[in-house]
């Protein structure tokens, strides 16, 4: 079966369940929201009641800078999230459902069928990210300035890879669990697997949290590049689906 008529399946599923409507409202709300966090805050921090007035003054003015600081914010918490909690059931609840037993029993490779979900997890993201970007863009236009485009998608394009980071290490995770409750433990373990060798000096500049950052500095004009981080977070996508596949051809259905 072509990998076209599994990826039209797995779209109608993603369509079907909400998915991508969730994923997608999501990130347009988180989108939109972020210039107008980053420009009340301020505010909402002098209107504290009692607040000394040297304080207050102390507070900087909102600026382009913290609008983009948000919005990278949110993405790197509310979109990883996102990732995990529509990526885990992806295999695992076929499985017990014995709905990837029938469907393995056509001229479909448990290759195509990894590849297809994968590749539909991809599309509904990158949708909702371009369509949180539209929001971020415009609402950062009318309350601060325009956002350079260039840097924006690079920017936007950075923060996609790290999600297909977590796309693809769920997926793998789904794949070894024979439950979506065990790859949903596998996951999170995976998460903070990651988010804590992250935080650690030097490692952290290879892996995928490290493109935020990146991403960031590109949009407020800073050079602070982080090539190894982005040819790590393409190989851990590569490695993670490669090792999926392996183990999904030896597991009997």
């Amino acid at each position: 079966m072509n990998i076209l008529i599994v990826l039209r399946k797995e779209m109608l599923e993603q369509w079907r369940t909400y998915k991508l409507l969730i994923v997608a409202a999501v990130l347009v709300v988180f989108g939109l929201i972020s210039p107008l966090l980053a420009k009340l805050t301020p505010e909402l921090l002098k209107a504290i009641p009692n607040m000394p007035p040297a304080l207050a003054l102390a507070i900087p003015a909102p600026m382009l800078a913290d609008a983009v600081a948000q919005y990278v914010k949110n993405m790197s918490q509310f979109g990883i999230l996102l990732a995990l909690l529509m990526s885990m059931g992806s295999v695992a609840q076929e499985k017990e459902r014995g709905t990837a037993a029938m469907l393995l029993m056509r001229p479909v490779s448990r290759e195509t069928f990894l590849l297809a979900k994968f590749t539909a997890l991809t599309i509904t993201f990158a949708v909702s990210l371009v369509l949180a970007a539209l929001g971020c863009w415009y609402y950062t236009l009318l309350l601060f300035q325009a956002l350079d485009w260039g840097p924006f998608l690079a920017l936007n394009g950075l923060v996609l890879v790290v999600f297909l980071d977590y796309i693809a290490m769920t997926l793998l995770c789904s794949t070894l669990a024979r439950s979506q409750a065990a790859a949903a433990g596998l996951a999170f373990g995976g998460l903070v697997l990651l988010g804590g060798l992250g935080a650690l000096p030097r490692i952290g500049d290879y892996l995928p949290g490290r493109l935020f950052s990146w991403g960031m500095a590109l949009l407020i004009g800073k050079a602070d590049p982080a090539w190894p981080a982005l040819w790590v977070s393409l190989g851990l996508i590569l490695v993670m689906l490669l090792v999926a596949g392996i183990i999904f051809r030896r597991q009997e259905l």
